[in-house]
């Protein structure tokens, strides 16, 4: 496990960490449920206790790790509850803001940039991340923005476990180009309209096979 993104430099060694370990939940490599101990990670890694600490509490706010005061920091497990409310929350914002993007003239060119990237298994779920959010960054509120990006990391833990159920990359990869295609045509509510069914296709697929509420 390690920050592996070339030309790309961690701005301190604590986001080195943060960006390693929510890596590896994303790649798969740390599992849902799996304890994070910070001396074994600190090993990993070739810091000190420390900035694990700091990553993990950080990890812990945008809702990737748990941490409880009897078994310590853990990975978190997608639930049926958690996969419904961030999926709401996404159905409700994130068409209307790229139908705003649409709307201001947006550049979608990292959209195009994620969508033709051609990722092994382990990336699948970071170029997903980067495609959505290329759709959604140029509406012009900030607020907005951040608090879909609040949901990046939840929306992507729910995905790389609605794979496990169903490895369905490349249906939602076609569903991608034609949300791209309608948004570089300047057609907002057409883009808009499909960007829902698509999160709402996946939501009804893997929330009904999830299981209940994870305690």
């Amino acid at each position: 496990m390690m920050y592996d993104r070339p030309g790309v430099l961690p701005a301190s060694r604590t986001d080195f960490v943060l960006e390693s370990i929510k890596e590896a939940i994303l790649y798969g490599k740390l599992k849902p449920g799996q304890a994070l101990v910070e001396t074994d990670l600190a090993a990993t890694l070739n810091v000190s206790k420390t900035p694990v600490r700091e990553a993990l509490k950080t990890l812990a706010g945008s809702g990737l790790v748990v941490m409880s005061p009897y078994k310590g920091a853990t990975v978190r497990t997608v639930d049926a509850e958690m996969a419904a409310s961030v999926y709401d929350v996404r159905m409700l914002l994130e068409p209307e803001a790229l139908r705003r993007s649409v709307e201001l003239g947006a550049d979608f060119t990292e959209a195009r940039s994620a969508l033709e990237e051609v990722p092994d298994l382990a990336r699948r779920s970071l170029a997903n991340r980067r495609f959505h959010r290329a759709l959604y960054a140029g509406c012009g509120n900030p607020l907005l923005v951040g608090i879909l990006d609040g949901l990046r990391d939840q929306a992507a833990l729910i995905t790389v476990a609605g794979w496990g159920l169903h490895p369905t990359w490349d249906a939602e990869a076609a569903e991608h180009r034609a949300i791209l295609v309608a948004a570089e045509e300047g057609f907002g509510d057409a883009a808009a309209d499909l960007l829902r069914r698509h999160i709402q296709t996946f939501a009804d697929r893997v929330v009904e096979e999830l299981p209940d509420v994870v305690r």
